[in-house]
């Protein structure tokens, strides 16, 4: 909303006032954070709707800098040049985008390797950049609070993988209980001697050292980290499975074993030309999948789930205000997306107000979804009229917005392919409807037909459509309209609130300016 729609008095619902255009939050409109990794060298700039991350820039650069710690102690020569140079470019991008300074923080290659301090100074001679080396701790409650950022009140494991190190923290309630480090990184686990066999046996010492400390929480199990993205990479390839979205995608114990061995019994190049991963990362995935496998085994989570946010995201958390924090990222993010893109900023929540009655014994969860929906109902409108259900789509199922399963990302992309098309069927999404049962299917069409009978009832934002009641027992679909919105209820309105009330299998009852309804078959 504007400035004036943030002052419009009246109930917002269990949502709120938008918050975007407050002056904390603009104050983290353009956000650059740096993680120098074991492995990788990230810069991240995060722009827009601050509670949920919009990624304005983002690069990776592999450069190993543990790569043979174990041996020398010192951080890899190559992989310090390969970094440095990283920096130093990563310094003057931020400069450029008006994201500086950046907040940067280095993880266990630097804060373990003799010349770690060196390599901190080089940088900051060199760039002016003070990069925070932080503990195997501080590392976790990062990581724990990016899952945060996607996922308020969350509870479970956070196992955050590196290069040289994985992480866990248990969270419960949005609240980062015990935090615990470990030496069981990939690239550690190269240099570590012996036999298989004998690196299996440390890897489930370790992990039942890890165990020891951290309370058993068999709730969800959080994955952080690119050795871990890796994997699901590998198993969605393994199930052919349709939405190529990492975040939110989960496993069970039963698939990670599957894909453990799927691992073992691949030709790693083939495999990694087939999931589009990079040579250094697919060294590091067979060492990393029996890490998994042994985490799994141990704790015994009853669901798996992947997360792309992790310390960068983490960051970002840490400088928001905790009313900020409360929010739902994906309710704002969809708000910021209305006020940005959509034609009349601020008609999605009148338009959820009209709808609304048809899901009132809706559970939350999909209340949820109704309100995303009407908010996003609109933004794609420039797109070719030809092409707009399935632009709404790919948007919806492919957006990168925290707080949303991948069947509720199908449920909303359909609602919208809805808004602007009767018929689903002979789009190039088809494969994607599987995530969702029949009667989600329905649903989804039900809620997507309302919005586009609503949005022909369009006066003005803030103004009520008028009254639609819905009841499920008599299969009856009400409308009020006043007599200044009468006109607005035209051939094609009507055409399309007989498509809905069809849907719903519904006969209907129109009242447009007087009290007497006329009773018609829809």
């Amino acid at each position: 909303m504007d400035g004036e729609d943030l002052k419009t008095p009246g109930d917002w619902g269990p949502f709120g006032r938008p918050l975007f255009n407050d002056a904390e939050a603009r104050a983290l409109s353009r956000v650059g954070v740096v993680d120098v990794g074991s492995n990788s060298v990230r810069l991240v700039v995060f722009d827009g709707a601050a509670r949920s991350p919009a990624y304005f820039y983002n690069e990776k650069i592999m450069c190993g800098l543990g790569a043979g710690m174990a041996e020398t102690g010192r951080l890899n020569p190559e992989g310090r040049r390969r970094a440095l140079a990283a920096i130093r470019r990563f310094q003057l991008l931020a400069e450029g985008m008006g994201a500086a300074p950046l907040s940067a923080v280095a993880t266990a290659a630097v804060r373990e390797a003799e010349d770690g301090p060196d390599f901190i100074a080089e940088v900051a001679g060199l760039t002016g950049l003070n990069i925070y080396v932080i503990d195997g701790r501080e590392e976790a409650r990062l990581s724990a609070q990016g899952v945060l950022l996607g996922w308020p009140g969350a509870y479970g494991l956070i196992c955050d993988i590196g290069g040289s190190s994985m992480e866990l923290a248990r969270i419960q309630h949005g609240e980062i209980l015990e935090r615990e480090t470990s030496q069981l990184g990939p690239l550690k686990l190269t240099d570590l001697k012996g036999s298989k066999k004998a690196r299996k046996a440390y890897i489930r010492e370790e992990v039942a050292k890890l165990a020891d400390k951290i309370e058993l929480d068999r709730n969800r199990l959080f994955l952080v980290g690119g050795s871990w993205r890796a994997i699901a990479r590998i198993d969605m390839a393994r199930r052919n499975y349709p939405l190529h979205v990492l975040h939110e995608y989960r496993m069970t114990a039963k698939s990670v074993r599957a894909t453990v061995d799927y691992i073992a019994d691949q030709d790693l190049d083939q495999l990694r030309k087939k999931c589009s991963l990079s040579s250094t990362r697919m060294g590091l995935v067979p060492l990393a999948s029996e890490v998994l496998l042994e985490v799994v085994r141990q704790f015994k989570p009853h669901d798996i789930a992947l997360s792309s946010y992790g310390i960068r995201e983490g960051l970002l958390y840490e400088q928001m205000p905790q009313k900020l924090r409360d929010r739902d990222p994906l309710i704002e993010a969809c708000r910021f997306a209305e006020q940005k893109d959509a034609r009349l900023p601020g008609f999605g929540r009148s338009l959820y107000r009209f709808i609304e009655p048809i899901f009132k014994s809706a559970r939350p969860e999909r209340k949820r979804l109704v309100l995303a929906a009407c908010l996003l109902h609109d933004v794609t409108w420039r797109a070719h009229p030809d092409y707009r259900a399935e632009v709404c789509f790919d948007n919806s199922t492919r957006a990168n917005l925290g707080g949303l399963k991948h069947s509720e990302r199908v449920f909303l992309g359909l609602a919208l392919l809805h808004r602007y098309k009767n018929n689903r069927n002979g789009t190039q999404f088809e494969n994607l409807y599987g995530l969702l049962t029949e009667e989600e299917q329905l649903q989804a069409e039900i809620l997507g037909k309302a919005m586009r009978f609503g949005a022909m009832l369009w006066p003005e934002r803030d103004t009520e459509i008028g009254l639609m009641r819905w009841f499920p027992k008599k299969k009856v679909l009400e409308l009020e309209l006043t007599s200044a919105a009468g006109p607005l209820f035209g051939e094609v309105a009507e055409s399309r609130f007989r498509s809905l009330a069809n849907s719903l299998n519904a006969e209907v009852s129109v009242k447009v300016g007087n009290p007497r309804a006329r009773m018609v078959r829809a």
